[in-house]
């Protein structure tokens, strides 16, 4: 499955797809390998680690949980920037 296509599935942006496995690669839950030999360098395999697949769904599930917020937390500080700015300037909201 893509990134995309995860995106799609689970109803929610593509950054935040992004963000949230790059936060697990971080955190050492999953494991990324790319196929070297593939002619797509794009093309990945993310393999869990062998923790312990409950516990590390629980944990897992509790980091995603609060990265979401966090990436929801910013996205509104983003939005009120903007909007200050916008203000400042007189310019109302941008994009």
């Amino acid at each position: 499955m893509t990134q995309r296509e995860l995106s799609a599935h689970l109803g929610i942006s593509l950054g935040k797809v992004n963000f949230l496995l790059r936060a697990l690669i971080d955190k050492g839950h999953i494991k990324v390998h790319n196929f070297k030999k593939s002619n797509n360098k794009y093309v990945y395999l993310y393999v869990l680690t062998p923790h312990g697949m409950q516990e590390k769904m629980r944990i897992t599930y509790r980091f995603l949980t609060r990265k979401l917020r966090e990436y929801e937390e910013l996205e509104e500080e983003i939005r009120q920037l903007k909007k200050e700015v916008g203000e400042k300037t007189g310019g109302g909201d941008f994009h």
